[in-house]
């Protein structure tokens, strides 16, 4: 039996009293208020409001992200391993960013890296086949997949338009596919973020993008019209859009159109690139239940790029 010690003291008029530090009494009063915060996320106030905290959690959630070896892929992944989620990267790399090794004993989350490419039907059934042994269902999946080509409309030649629209559309729309029918198959709905871009709804300034801008507005509206299909089933399914964002892609316009990256952090209304950590609390939002009533909708993470840019000269 432990005892708590208590001192008094008379000070300015009032009694003052002391508890002496016990090692008990501060583990008991450790699990009380851990108590009493599970306590707390089970009431709810003024009628229907619960706690908000817990709801953007993703513990015990699985979920692939594809083009998740670097750039805005990898910072889905260490976002969603950071709020508890277990994460399987797909990705046609040969490996990931060196960061990815210690994501799993960092965070306590079960990591999978299986290299493939989204434009092969058959490498993506195995792709999924695979994930599948390591997870017992599928929760979410966030397409980050996709690549870029830049130049005058007129000059843009077949076989990189074909090899863009391959993986930034038929890609996501067969990934987004494979985790739909997972996510009926099992019950329990589920959460599909696409990585759309700024470029889907506005002609960035600067650029000449057109390939890009098609397919890009390809993966909103596909967002959009599957969203539809797939509520039934409580599956939602939505896009976050990038403006300019500075990643490893950024480098060979640093180093050789300066210019260019200017005009980055001045075109926006807030007058700055973008960064992968812009874009993170959106993507953890969309998977978790704190979005449980949002489906078909698009996040521009822009700086507002989208509805309008500051004149530069």
């Amino acid at each position: 039996m432990s005892f708590i010690g208590i001192s008094a003291s008379f000070r300015g008029g009032r009694v003052v009293t002391r508890r002496a530090c016990n090692p008990v009494y501060s583990l008991r009063g450790s699990l009380l208020r851990q108590a009493r915060t599970f306590s707390e996320e089970q009431k709810t106030y003024d009628g229907d409001l619960r706690p908000i905290k817990g709801r953007f959690d993703l513990s015990g959630k699985n979920i692939i992200v594809t083009g998740g070896a670097r750039g805005i892929g990898y910072s889905a992944v260490r976002a969603i391993a950071e709020m508890g989620g277990n994460v399987c990267v797909w990705d046609v790399a040969s490996k990931p960013v060196a960061d990815f090794a210690s994501l799993a004993d960092e965070f306590n989350v079960k990591t999978e890296y299986i290299q493939t490419d989204v434009t092969n039907p058959e490498g993506l059934n195995g792709a999924f086949n695979q994930t599948m042994t390591h997870f017992d269902r599928l929760d979410g999946c966030v397409t980050a997949a996709g690549v870029v080509i830049e130049g005058p409309f007129v000059d843009c030649e077949y076989k990189p338009v074909a090899k863009l629209l391959d993986v930034n559309v038929l890609g996501t729309f067969l990934t987004a596919q494979l985790a739909a029918r997972q996510m009926q198959k099992q019950g329990g709905g589920g959460s599909i973020v696409l990585i759309a871009s700024v470029s889907a709804t506005t002609k960035t300034p600067g650029h000449q993008l057109s390939p890009y801008n098609a397919s890009k507005a390809a993966v909103r509206m596909l967002g959009q019209a599957i969203s539809i299909e797939l509520g039934p089933d409580q599956i939602r399914v939505n896009c976050v859009s990038p403006g300019y964002t500075d990643t490893e892609l950024l480098t060979p316009f640093k180093e050789q159109q300066p210019q260019r990256v200017d005009l980055m952090n001045k075109a926006p209304p807030l007058e700055r690139i973008g960064n992968r950590n812009d874009l993170t609390p959106a993507i953890v939002y969309l998977l978790s239940e704190a979005s449980s009533y949002t489906t078909g909708t698009d996040i521009q993470v822009s700086g507002g790029l989208h509805v309008g840019r500051v004149d530069v000269e």
